[in-house]
């Protein structure tokens, strides 16, 4: 079945609708959602009524379809607001969904992505633990074969949605790497099993209202059509392509919130007053949001050319990276300048910019770190420039 896609007016309704959403209905409760380490029911249920839950699963399983370069322009307005909105289905839609999209046997797109792509089901993606961040080649949790199925044993760590999901997509080693391939694969685990344990909510810098939490596997046995593929050697490059496209999203979310500490940071100079003075009137201040614009336009026009080449297939591998690495960055100088730009207020509980440079600190981490994202292009190009030869 060729995959259906949402033509140029239908997004163009969904992005304006998403807009509308965030500036009008999540902006002005983002301190309650701050304060309260939560986001409010009413919220949720909208959310899933708009059918963000299932944006980027194709609409043959119940999704709205959209591609990566229609995701990053949604995920800049979702961006706007605070980050806890779009973690709320981010796994759904990205680095959980898209492993049975990408991965996934038919049998298992039919059980689960509907329900994903609804809400009725949070999909966490498992794969971080204790000695293994950034790079899956250093995952320590165990599946082996028990009869026709498997049994699963090891902790995971800083797993986004663990105290709300009903499916963690766990990445698990069969065996040693060899020649024959790294040996992880990757299992469909519903959060009922027996022997998956969550631990207690992350306290966490930023991000209130986005939930992580460890999640234990003792034992958990589930059967052989939990394998996702049903292949043993699809996990890493599940987990590689997965978080590769997920790297284009955060970026674009990154430039999201630069937007905003952007327009705090003109409001906040356009009114505020020193010595009578409005403050956007001293160069120093103009500077600074020289600065922020500079990055935010280079940061939006990167991700849009990113999420191009990963369209068309012709990069899929360094550009992501590239994005990620610059965005993520960017937001956090952004973020800093737009505090500086307010003065003492900026470090002010409660206003906007004193949460956007405490949420904005995780982006540089997950999904992979700035140095893993270095690596990846220093030695992409490498490799590329050995090639040519």
């Amino acid at each position: 079945m060729a995959e259906q896609t949402v033509s140029d007016s239908d997004f163009a309704d969904i992005l304006a609708a998403t807009r509308e959403f965030v500036r009008t209905v999540v902006v002005p409760r983002e301190v309650e959602i701050m304060t309260g380490d939560e986001v409010p029911a009413d919220i949720r249920a909208q959310v899933r009524d708009m059918g963000l839950f299932g944006y980027a699963i194709p609409q043959e399983w119940g999704g709205l379809g959209l591609n990566l370069a229609q995701d990053v322009e949604l995920a800049m307005e979702l961006g706007y607001t605070t980050l806890s909105l779009r973690s709320m289905f981010g796994t759904n839609n990205g680095i959980a969904g898209q492993v049975l999209v990408g991965f996934g046997t038919d049998e298992q797109k039919t059980r689960w992505l509907a329900d994903i792509a609804s809400g009725a089901v949070v999909a966490s993606f498992a794969l971080t633990e204790p000695g293994a961040g950034s790079n899956p080649a250093g995952l320590r949790t165990r599946a082996v074969r028990d009869g026709d199925g498997w049994a699963i044993t090891g902790r995971k760590q800083y797993i986004t949605n663990a105290p709300t999901a009903n499916l963690f997509v766990v990445f698990a080693r069969t065996r040693p790497a060899d020649a024959d391939g790294p040996g992880i694969a990757v299992f469909l685990v519903p959060a009922d099993a027996d022997g998956v344990t969550v631990g207690p909510k992350d306290a966490k810098m930023g991000q209130e209202g986005a939930w992580t939490a460890d999640v234990a596997l003792d034992d958990v046995r589930v059967g052989a059509d939990a394998l996702v593929g049903g292949a043993e050697d699809i996990g890493y490059r599940a987990a590689m392509t997965t978080l590769a496209r997920g790297r284009i999203h955060i970026a674009a979310l990154s430039v999201g919130t630069a937007q905003r500490a952007l327009d705090e940071s003109v409001g906040y100079a356009a009114t505020a007053t020193q010595g009578g003075t409005a403050i956007g009137e001293f160069q120093l201040v103009q500077a600074m949001l020289a600065d922020q614009q500079a990055g935010v336009m280079a940061g939006r026009a990167l991700v849009r050319e990113a999420a191009r080449l990963w369209v068309t297939g012709e990069d899929r591998r360094i550009a992501p990276s590239t994005a990620k690495l610059f965005c993520t960055e960017m937001v956090g100088r952004v973020a800093d300048l737009a505090v500086q730009v307010h003065g003492g207020s900026g470090y002010m509980r409660e206003v906007p910019v004193e949460r956007i440079y405490r949420d904005v600190r995780l982006l540089r981490l997950y999904e992979g770190t700035s140095e893993i994202q270095r690596l990846i292009i220093g030695g992409g190009l490498l490799r590329a420039a050995r090639a040519a030869r």
